[in-house]
């Protein structure tokens, strides 16, 4: 019998219909809708290994996962069979055959989220599960100094949900930055945090410090008092699940 073979597979997807990344027995999931179809494909049992989980509602532009088969169907034939059976709002964007030992989530080094908020001041169905829509005036410098105290290796405690369990809770921000645009002809505020991992909720309630930053309502130094004090010091909104994309995983 073959040996079997490691394929990695890049995807793209609209969470907004789906109980997150990880497979759950109360609703679909990303991880359920590919393994469906992959293993419609190659008539065997498919179980993916993520890069990650991603939350109910979020977004991801690449999410990377891995499984293994003993088939030996053209990786183009995985593909366009795969997305032929896959959902509008789930698509593989490559397949690749990795070495054995590849694996989606250990063999990661970093990997980078993107948040946008639009700024508007009325309801804006075009974005509706795309973006955080909120009304104008950000602060966008005051937001790129607080995103700088975010940079390098702190404990963020403070910045997770509350009830997770995790062995530490101390991770690595590569970059923290702010920029600006026009999307549909409205200002979009694109946040990119990149890590060498993230706990749950983190780039959401960092977003969401950094608008009230942002309003004026507290001063970049919030950042500093929060990652010492490892609580959550201060009354802020947790950013919604809509505006958040994975963006990229780093090997």
């Amino acid at each position: 019998m073959a040996h079997p073979r490691n394929i990695k597979v890049e995807i793209q997807y609209l969470g907004t219909n789906y109980h997150g990344w990880q497979l759950q027995s109360n609703g679909p999931t990303i991880q359920g809708e590919l393994e469906r179809a992959l293993s419609k494909v190659l008539q065997e049992d498919v179980r993916l290994i993520g890069s990650g989980r991603t939350d109910a509602g979020v977004h991801a532009i690449r999410q990377v996962a891995n499984f293994f088969t003993r088939k030996e169907i053209p990786l183009v034939g995985i593909l366009k069979g795969a997305n032929s059976l896959l959902p509008d709002d789930i698509a593989i964007l490559e397949v690749e055959e990795v070495p054995k030992d590849f694996h989606a989530r250990k063999s990661a080094k970093k990997k980078c989220y993107l948040y946008r908020i639009v700024e508007s001041n009325t309801r804006l169905p075009l974005f509706l599960d795309r973006a955080w829509v909120l009304g104008p005036g950000l602060d966008i410098q005051r937001m790129g100094d607080a995103c700088k105290l975010l940079v390098g290796t702190h404990d963020f405690k403070a910045f997770q949900r509350s009830g997770s369990s995790v062995k530490t809770t101390t991770r690595t921000i590569y970059l923290c930055e702010v920029y600006t645009g026009t999307w549909e002809g409205h200002r979009c505020i694109e946040i990119l945090v990149a890590a060498n991992g993230f706990l749950r909720y983190m780039v959401r309630n960092i977003v969401g410090i950094l608008v009230k930053i942002g309003r004026g309502d507290l001063g970049p130094e919030a950042i500093e008092i929060m990652l010492n004090n490892k609580e959550r010091t201060y009354a802020f909104k947790t950013a919604p699940a809509c505006g958040l994309y994975l963006k990229e995983v780093y090997y």
